[in-house]
C-alpha cells in the first residue's frame, strides 16, 4: 500500500506517518523509486502500536522509542518483551535499566522479600519500594503481613492479566494488549477496591452505633 492508503487505515494523517519514519518509530517501506515505498500490514500494527503508547498510555517518545526498540531487536523471551511495556510505563524519575544501583535498601529487600525474581530491581519493584517510602514518610507503616496479602491477591489478578494467548500473539500486538490492559484496567481495580471497602464496612461497621460519652465524663 501507498502511504495514503496507510494513512486511511490508520487515521494517522501522512505528515505524522513522516515524522515516524524519520524518527525511527515506523521501519521503511519497500523503496519503489526515490521519493516512493510501499507499506504492508507490518507498518499497520506498528503505527497503531505506536499511537496506543502514545495516546492511551501517554508516553513520551523516548519511552515509545524503548518498545519500539525491543521489538526491532526482542529480547530472548516473551517475558523480557513484555517487561519492557512495564519499564516504558514506569513512572518519571524510575530509570528503565532494571540493575542500576540502589537497589540494597530496607524497602527494596522488603520487595525482594516477596519472590518475585529480580522484583526488587526492576521497574515496577522501584515503583513499589518509592510508594512504600512515601507512605512511611507520611507516618502510615504498611506491615510486612499487609504487603504480603496484597501481593498474593494482586498475584490472582496477575493470572488474568497475563494470559496464555500472549505467548501466541505477533510480538506488537502482546505489547498492545499489555499496555492498553494495565493503562485502562489499573483504575477498574483502584475503584474495585473502593466498592469492597464500601461491602467490607457495610459487614463489619454498620450495625455498630458510634460511642458518645457519658455525662460529666471527659
Amino acid at each position: 500500500m501507498k502511504i495514503s492508503e496507510l494513512s486511511e487505515r490508520t487515521g494517522v494523517s501522512i505528515a505524522t506517518l513522516k515524522y515516524y519514519l524519520r524518527e525511527g518509530l515506523l521501519h521503511p517501506g519497500a523503496a519503489e523509486g526515490a521519493t516512493r515505498a510501499r507499506y504492508d500490514d507490518s507498518h499497520v500494527e506498528r503505527v497503531r502500536l505506536v499511537r496506543t503508547l502514545a495516546d492511551v498510555g501517554r508516553l513520551p517518545l523516548e519511552r515509545v522509542r524503548e518498545v519500539v526498540d525491543a521489538l526491532d531487536d526482542p529480547p530472548a523471551t516473551r517475558h523480557e518483551l513484555l517487561g519492557v511495556a512495564q519499564h516504558a510505563l514506569r513512572p518519571s524519575g524510575i530509570s528503565a535499566a532494571c540493575a542500576e544501583g540502589g537497589a540494597d535498601t530496607p524497602t527494596m529487600r522488603r520487595v525482594a522479600s516477596l519472590g518475585v525474581p529480580g522484583g526488587a530491581l526492576c521497574a515496577a519493584g522501584r515503583q513499589l519500594a518509592d510508594a512504600l517510602d512515601t507512605a512511611a514518610a507520611a507516618g502510615w507503616v504498611v506491615t510486612d503481613a499487609q504487603l504480603s496479602t496484597w501481593f498474593r491477591a494482586l498475584e490472582a489478578v496477575a493470572r488474568t492479566d497475563v494470559a496464555p494467548e500472549l505467548a501466541h500473539m505477533a510480538p506488537g500486538d502482546a505489547m498492545r494488549h499489555v499496555v492498553l490492559g494495565t493503562v485502562l484496567t489499573d483504575p477498574i481495580l483502584l475503584a474495585l477496591r473502593r466498592v469492597a471497602q464500601v461491602a467490607v464496612s457495610a459487614e463489619r461497621l454498620e450495625s455498630v452505633a458510634e460511642t458518645q460519652p457519658e455525662p460529666g465524663l471527659a
